[in-house]
């Protein structure tokens, strides 16, 4: 494993601190403006988050400011957008291997958060 700084490790809290409150205020403004029959906030995050991440990496963002930005405050908002933003870059190198990519991970995670919450609900 790579040395990591201490500076790295508070950027990347920082940043991801920042992203909780941010996607807890985008969700709790969602339910007011739109009600709570559809996960409305939960969309318009990753939605968001992938766009920013996508600008980030097209900016070829690096460095403290990827730790801060990238890493720390999407990871914070939204893990969807590393995962768009990993399904695009393997599109431009593998296509076949990113549509399964994307397949696999949708299949695998949506089959085992219905096994978590089938097993830990009894």
């Amino acid at each position: 494993m790579a040395a990591v700084s201490m500076t790295s490790l508070a950027l990347v809290a920082l940043g991801g601190a920042a992203g909780s409150v941010l996607r807890y205020l985008v969700s709790i403004l969602a339910i007011e403006l739109l009600g709570p029959a559809f996960p409305w906030g939960t969309l318009a995050v990753n939605a968001i988050g992938s766009f920013v991440i996508g600008a980030m990496a097209g900016a070829d963002v690096e460095g403290q400011t990827r730790l801060l930005f990238v890493t720390g405050l999407l990871g914070g908002f939204t893990t969807f957008s590393a995962f768009s933003l990993e399904a695009t870059m393997l599109w431009s190198r593998a296509p076949a291997l990113s549509v399964a990519y994307v397949a696999a991970s949708i299949m695998l995670g949506g089959a085992l958060c219905l096994a978590g919450f089938w097993l830990f609900r009894r």
